[in-house]
């Protein structure tokens, strides 16, 4: 790796206007591919149900781009970033096809998924870090060391960082 550019990352991440200015990128970001994500949907299925409900979640998401990016702190990120999760997982059943009521979204659940469509979104989410951790890796930066997920021990920060605005587009 290279030790000038993680010397970087770290002194980015400890400085708390810094790191707050990249985590407003990584949730405005996170919060528009989830609104095209519901207008993707909107679409590509003009007649099915949920297209009223989609397109106003795709305007709550769209004005939560904007308080992302003028968050004053990473608490107020947080709370933007929650907000945004209720709403998109609100109309998460209007995303789906099909009538099998085994992938019927109720509530997000983890450690452990209560039911099939939470185990999928876990185990595509770990593939998803899994992936975000080796591409961190192979470029030189530390992926324990992130900007909005901050340091705890043995979670990879800054891969969950990346790995946050491919979310939706992903899993």
């Amino acid at each position: 790796g290279n030790v000038l550019l993680r010397r970087e990352q770290y002194r980015r991440a400890d400085d708390a206007e810094r790191s707050l200015a990249i985590a407003r990128h990584i949730i405005a970001a996170k919060l528009s591919n989830s609104r095209i994500v519901l207008l993707r949907a909107v679409r590509d299925r003009p007649d099915a149900a949920g297209g009223t409900e989609l397109q106003a979640a795709a305007a709550r998401l769209l004005r939560g781009v904007e308080l992302a990016r003028n968050a004053r702190s990473a608490e107020q990120l947080l709370g933007i970033e929650g907000e945004a999760a209720d709403t998109y997982f609100g109309v998460f059943n209007h995303l789906l096809a099909g009538p099998d009521t085994g992938f019927r979204f109720t509530a997000r659940t983890r450690r452990p998924p209560m039911d099939p469509l939470n185990a999928l979104l876990s185990f595509l989410y770990s593939l998803l870090a899994h992936d975000a951790r080796a591409a961190c890796e192979a470029s030189g930066l530390d992926a324990a060391v992130g900007f909005f997920h901050r340091d705890r021990p043995g979670r990879p920060g800054l891969a969950l960082d990346l790995m946050e605005e491919l979310r939706a587009f992903l899993a």
